[in-house]
């Protein structure tokens, strides 16, 4: 789950519509409106992001109305935060050890 994370995260076309999306659900023409790809590129991005769970669709009529699904970003985040107390950790014995040195 971790990997699909950030597989979903990988590209800024993709990290600029989940940050659109943390406002809340939006019309897919809304969210990607002004972003500058062809509608193609715009399908194949939300595709990932649904794959992965990270947005999910809800058609109601000829809207499609997208949402965040932020549950599916629980893993990597805890794994971001698991890697910066193991770099926090490394890092302060580094600093104890240069003023050891320095003594």
């Amino acid at each position: 789950m971790v990997n699909s994370s950030f597989k979903a995260l990988a590209h800024p076309i993709r990290r600029e519509i989940v940050e659109r999306l943390a406002t809340g659900p939006a019309a897919v023409g809304e969210i990607t409106g002004d972003l500058g790809v062809s509608k193609p590129a715009i399908s194949k991005h939300l595709k990932v992001l649904e794959e992965t769970g990270v947005i999910s669709r809800v058609i109601e009529g000829r809207t499609h109305v997208l949402s965040l699904e932020t549950a599916a970003l629980d893993e990597a985040t805890e794994w971001m935060v698991r890697q910066r107390a193991i770099w926090t950790r490394m890092f302060d014995v580094v600093e104890d050890h240069l003023k050891e040195e320095k003594k």
